[in-house]
Parts: C-alpha cells; structure tokens; sequence
C-alpha cells in the first residue's frame, strides 16, 4: 500500500519510524515548512536520512498542492500531528482519503490544546481518536478511540509522553492496518454533545491562590511542561512545574513553609508544595534555590 506521512514534531517521527520499521511503502513524507533559524523538524530530519521524498509547501489550499497529492498515486495518507489546514480534495487524493490523530475522545476536547484541558477541568479519563478529517476543526468521523486515566499528580508530560504519545503510534498503525483489511469504519461524530477549546495559553495557566486548591493544582499540573503556570513575587512571574498537593489551612497566597523540598503554600482548603520553578529572566531550578536567591520568607505572599 502506498502511504503518504503528513505530519510534524517528534510524534511525527515516530510514525514514520514505526512504518519503515513494518517495511511499509512511504511514497511521500508531508511536513510544515521550515523556519528561519529554527532547527529542522524532526520528521523532516528522518526523511531526509531515509532519503525519502519530503515536501514542504507553505499551503494546502493552491492548485499546486492539490496535484502534487495526486502526483503520489498513494492509497491513504496518515496525518500524524498537521497544524496546516488541509482542503476536502487534497485530503480525498489518495485511494482511500486521509485519517488523522487527535489526542482526546472527539467530540470533546477538539482543538490545539486538547490535552491540557481535560487535565484543567479535573477531569480523570481522556484519549485519542483516530478519525477521518473534514473542513470542521477535528470533526470528521471516527475510525476509532483509546482511553486512558488521567492520574491524580499526573502533568500534561506524564499524560502525552507515557499515555497518549505512545498509544497514539500504535492506534495509528492499528489504523492502517484496517484500511489494508478493506476495513473502512466512519461512525459520526455527535457534536452537539462535545466541546472545543482554543490553545492553552498563558491567562489559561494562571495561578489564583484564593481558588480551591484542587483548581489550582489541576491548573499546574496542565500547564506542565508548558505553557507553564505562573505566579507572582512582588511583581515578578514566577512559573511553576513540579509541585505536590499537601493538607492544611491559612490565608490563599501566604508561604507556611520553606525546606530543601521546596517551598508550601497555601490555597483555599489545601496547599500546594513548590518542588521545580523557573523566575523570570532564569532557568528551572529547584523551588529551595529559588526561595534563598529570592530572599523569600515564610509569611510572605505570592500573587501580588
């Protein structure tokens, strides 16, 4: 069968490694172009090291795009990680179409930042889905969903990297390995009953310590590794990474404690312990170091 890769990033790399790992027949390797002063992607890379064909148009969307889709004479395209929008006759090319994988249980949680926000809202299960793309924003039907738990102090990494990362490989090549089977299974998306989020960003992962404290750590842990949540010292942004909810109770904001395992503070109905930290203009590094260059005290407060 020939395939045609359209991704990007690391995730996109390991498709395509675990294709040409399976003696698969890549026609084509489909990737965002590249950027001035930026490292080359890491799906770019392997191609090139392959020497597979790789292409990089700057759009889908131009005449020319669609005749080189065509030009691939491929079956299916498998579209791991595409943040380029992808017209209906591009996609519709190969023999088959094209499938895609998004990281949460379509309908809900469509979007860029489909993995940050479950975690956000609390919420103890998510997945992914392998679908067939249409014109919508994560909308076409569904091939097929895994699910996995969404651990109580687990962070967006340990849910991506651990869970999501390598299932998501193994659900697309579950995937190809139907449309080979003749297999094509399309069961609608029912809309009406998910959601879409636009991108987690900065606002999203800001810390309010007046908020109950399961929020708060709900927030931290979605925004690492990134956007990364945030607080701040005398007016200055603090960002925060590894952390562990504790008992207790005072004034939202107030530090009650400072050892070497980091720095206590208190939230509404619980506290947060500050492990890893990164201050403005500074790198990560441990909350401990950052409480004795900070000069910070027990009784001070963060947030103002």
């Amino acid at each position: 069968m020939r395939i045609v890769v359209h991704g990007q990033q690391a995730f996109g790399r390991a498709v395509l490694e675990r294709l040409l790992e399976r003696g698969e027949d890549v026609v084509a390797v489909c990737t965002a172009p590249a950027k001035e002063g930026k490292p080359e992607d890491p799906l770019a890379e392997l191609a090139r090291e392959k020497g597979l064909p790789l292409h990089q148009p700057a759009s889908w969307k131009t005449p020319e795009a669609l005749e080189l889709m065509k030009s691939f004479d491929a079956d299916v395209c498998m579209m791991a990680y595409v943040l380029l929008f992808v017209p209906e006759e591009v996609r519709d090319a190969p023999k088959f179409g094209t499938f895609q994988y998004h990281p949460s249980l379509c309908p809900l949680h469509r979007g860029p930042s489909s993995i940050n926000w479950p975690i956000a809202m609390g919420k103890t299960r998510t997945g992914l889905t392998i679908f067939w793309p249409d014109d919508g924003l994560d909308e076409g039907p569904i091939m097929m969903q895994k699910s996995c738990d969404i651990g109580p102090d687990e962070t967006l990494g340990d849910v991506y990297f651990k869970k999501l990362f390598p299932m998501g490989v193994d659900a697309m090549m579950e995937g190809l390995d139907l449309v080979k089977a003749g297999i094509i299974i399309k069961h609608d998306q029912r809309l009406d009953q998910g959601s879409y989020e636009s991108w987690f960003r900065k606002a999203d992962a800001a810390i309010d310590w007046a908020k109950p404290v399961g929020q708060t750590y709900a927030t931290i842990r979605a925004a690492n590794p990134a956007p990364g949540a945030w607080t701040t010292l005398k007016g200055e942004t603090v960002q925060v990474y590894d952390s562990a909810r504790t008992d207790g109770e005072g004034t939202p904001g107030e530090v009650v404690a400072i050892s070497d395992e980091g720095v206590v503070v208190q939230g509404a109905g619980g506290r947060i312990l500050l492990k890893r930290v990164r201050p403005a203009g500074a790198d990560k590094q441990p909350a401990a170091a950052w409480a004795a260059s900070a000069g910070l005290s027990v009784g001070d407060t963060l947030g103002n």
